[in-house]
């Protein structure tokens, strides 16, 4: 890939190609797109990029996964903490949720700038300063001798983690052939949920013995070996070309993205799932804490196993796409979000466990699918593509912690579904809205019937 107006390459003199639309199983062009952006660069051949079963791709997929594994478990390594937080701390489960909100809004702020370091100084470059920075602060964590501390410390972790998630995908879509571009991503995005699930398991059984400073101290451990690990499996890069960090080049790619609205329909999909999926996970423990629950803090944290679920749906989401059409396959997942939080209101252990699993699959699902859909959709700046929906994605995760946590304190569970179903609804508006603009598109395209005239 040698994307063009970001320094990073040279580019080719080519006719400029209206983007696809990445929810259309068609791919219809839409018809809204900007008709003049800078040309996809000439393919590279397909052997000379990493497929599966090829040379690299075992060792590439298994760094990244490891990546998305210390990512996941830094950023929400006090998730399922909040209570034993703000017990220990004082405070409401919203002020202990800022700990969770900071890190992600940390990492909102700066993917975009980080992405552009990564376009200067390389993807395994930056991703592997962003892990060395986060490891190091999340050793620093346990430490902290106030709330206010804390949520600075978790703001900086969060800011050094922005690092990886653009350049992740910017890696992948330079150096792995087109046709498996969604399977690696959602590999990636597998190991967030392991991350996820893991940080969050292993806090809980940790902090029920000796307290969640231990259990953070853990996942700091934990994530050093992950970032070892990463730094020395990632195959080098070969189809990277450093460019400058001249800050117009940069406004332009981002006005660029930003006019596309297959890019906008995306980064809004993606925050929007986000919404859902930081505010159910922000405030379950606190409900599964109270009546009729009452579950010890170890238990609280097994519950996030069900991240399992979500490893699988965003490692299958390639197939998914190819019988469903990427807007299927997100009618899909918003669909099975929808059911779950709609579960979750039961006053039954085992129905809110299964509506935990359904919200999880269908929100990785969802996922997976949107973040790949945006490397195929830009035709220049990946990097910056890729940094604007992770901004986006964690803004919904910030947004979602933050009011998540005030309903629950205002009005309950049942206030906290009240918000993830509002968010779900605007994904199905979103998809709707796709789907009309791609079929008016090909209405427009369709030959003009001439009477008596067989076409």
């Amino acid at each position: 890939m040698t994307p063009a107006d970001t320094g990073a390459s040279t580019t080719v003199d080519a006719a400029p190609a209206a983007p696809s639309d990445p929810s259309d199983p068609s791919d219809a062009a839409d018809p809204s797109a900007p008709s003049a952006l800078p040309a996809p660069s000439v393919p590279e051949p397909s052997d000379s990029r990493m497929a599966p079963g090829g040379p690299g791709y075992r060792r590439m997929s298994l760094a990244l996964f490891l990546a998305g594994v210390a990512t996941f478990a830094l950023l929400y390594s006090t998730q399922a903490l909040l209570p034993l937080i703000s017990g220990d701390m004082g405070g409401t489960a919203s002020d202990a949720s800022w700990t969770v909100a900071a890190a992600t809004g940390g990492l909102a702020v700066f993917v975009l700038p980080m992405s552009a370091l990564s376009e200067r100084f390389g993807r395994r470059t930056v991703m592997t300063a962003s892990l060395a920075v986060a490891v190091t602060v999340g050793l620093l964590v346990p430490f902290a001798p106030s709330l206010p501390v804390l949520v600075a410390l978790r703001a900086v972790q969060g800011a050094a983690l922005a690092g990886l998630p653009a350049s992740a995908t910017a890696y992948l879509a330079e150096e792995v052939t087109p046709r498996a571009l969604v399977t690696a991503i959602g590999l990636f995005v597998a190991g967030n949920s392991v991350g996820g699930m893991s940080g969050r398991v292993i806090t809980g059984w940790v902090a029920q013995e000796w307290g969640w400073r231990v259990a953070v101290g853990v996942i700091g451990l934990v994530a050093v070996g992950c970032a070892v690990a990463f730094r020395l499996l990632l195959p080098a890069p070969t189809h990277f070309t450093a460019g400058s960090l001249r800050p117009r080049v940069l406004v332009r790619t981002v006005r660029d993205h930003l006019a596309n609205p297959l890019l906008r329909r995306l980064y809004a999909i993606g925050a929007l799932f986000m919404t859902v999926f930081g505010g159910v996970y922000t405030v379950i423990g606190y409900r599964l804490s109270e009546a009729p629950f009452s579950l010890p803090q170890g238990l609280i944290g097994s519950i996030f196993l069900v991240y399992l679920v979500g490893t699988v749906s965003s490692a299958t989401a390639g197939r998914l796409v190819s019988r469903l059409g990427r807007r299927g396959a997100l009618y899909l997942g918003a669909g099975t979000t929808a059911a779950g939080l709609l579960l979750s209101l039961a006053p039954s252990l085992p129905t809110v466990l299964l509506g935990l699993v359904l919200i999880t699959a269908g929100f990785f699902a969802g996922h997976a699918v949107a973040s790949s859909a945006v490397g195929k959709t830009a035709q220049h700046g990946r990097a910056q593509a890729a940094a604007l929906y992770q901004s986006a994605y964690y803004v919904g995760s910030s947004a979602g912690s933050t009011v998540g946590a005030v309903a629950f304190h205002s009005g309950g569970w049942a206030s906290t579904v009240g918000v993830g179903l509002l968010a779900v609804a605007g994904v199905v508006t979103i998809t709707v809205a796709g789907t009309l603009a791609a079929a008016r598109h090909r209405a427009d395209d369709a030959p003009a019937r001439t009477p008596g005239v067989s076409h």
